[in-house]
């Protein structure tokens, strides 16, 4: 059973599976790092998962597909910072509104485009981002098929890890938006404009989201189909929580994650006694555990800051 074939198609399939959860993720970093905390990464990875498909399914190209995930994607972003920083609404209320929105709207929106409700499979034209296979890495043992051949998503999610930190702690961009995040007032007061942060980091989190949306469609599947993203956009948020807002931590966070669906996807495949339902649960269970023993490890080393201060 655990043969080496074994081991690298599983490997293969925990990193394809952490794709979406790395771009959900940073899409949170971004977003945490600037004082908000982004709930609605659900409902903008879901959005642009149809719009990729749909715009690709108009022009016949697939770049043109992923463009139009990522305006989509960015457009949702623009209307929940638009409701909460010109608007004044509550940013949690209007995140778990947009996701709502998108559970209902993509499916009517896929109604009026191709009179189905479940799938687009049979009424647009499949597009697929192409995958990449390394030269000379896929000759290794073990490695290559685990790394080599891997959707072109996949690979820019791991890159994107390195964009984003050198965003955030290499750029002045990053240096304002953190400021922000960390005592807005005081930001202010030194003349950085604290809206137009707050905008910008809801519009580069919706660029991230168009990416992983764009994978589940045009990645993961071809295809878009009711509810897709199924709760990926939480786990994200989870592994940032765990990783303090850091995108190195929160990718390793995400990668656990990836790690956890890859095994209740090989359950499966497997067979055996565990119903369907229980191993469907694992992913989500491992996020809720995850969040527990961190909680834990935290309240645990504030106790003892808190008793070596008296």
């Amino acid at each position: 059973m655990f043969t080496l074939d074994w081991f690298a198609n599983f490997g293969f399939s925990t990193l394809r599976l952490s794709t979406p959860l790395i771009f959900a993720a940073l899409a949170a970093v971004i977003s945490q790092k600037a004082g908000m905390l982004n709930m609605a990464l659900e409902g903008m990875m879901l959005s642009a998962a149809l719009g990729g498909v749909v715009f690709a399914g108009m022009t016949g190209n697939v770049w043109i597909g992923l463009l139009g995930a990522i305006v989509v994607s960015v457009f949702v972003g623009w209307v929940i910072a638009f409701a909460n920083l010109s608007g004044k609404t509550d940013l949690y209320l209007t995140c778990i509104a947009v996701n709502l929105a998108a559970t209902g709207g993509t499916v009517f929106a896929m109604y009026l485009i191709t009179g189905e409700k479940a799938t687009t499979s049979a009424a647009i034209r499949a597009y697929t981002l192409p995958s990449i296979t390394i030269p000379l890495i896929n000759k290794i043992p073990l490695i290559g098929p685990m790394i080599s051949g891997h959707n072109i998503l996949t690979y820019f999610a791991f890159i994107s890890v390195f964009l984003v930190w050198f965003f955030l702690y290499r750029t002045r961009l990053g240096l304002r938006m953190r400021a922000v995040g960390e005592n807005p007032q005081a930001a202010s007061s030194v003349g950085i404009n604290v809206k137009k942060i707050g905008y910008i980091s809801f519009l580069y989190a919706g660029v991230l989201c168009g990416f992983g949306g764009a994978f589940m469609s045009m990645g993961w599947v071809s295809f878009f189909m009711k509810n897709m993203v199924n709760g990926r956009g939480y786990i994200g948020l989870s592994a940032m929580n765990i990783a303090e807002g850091n995108p190195v931590g929160s990718a390793i966070a995400a990668v656990f994650f990836g790690f956890s669906d890859a095994l209740a996807t090989t359950l499966k495949g497997q067979g055996g006694t565990f119903p369907t339902e229980f191993l469907d649960m694992i992913p989500y269970a491992a996020t809720i555990i995850a969040l527990v023993v961190i909680s834990s490890i935290r309240m645990s080393h504030l106790r003892k800051i808190q008793q070596g201060g008296k």
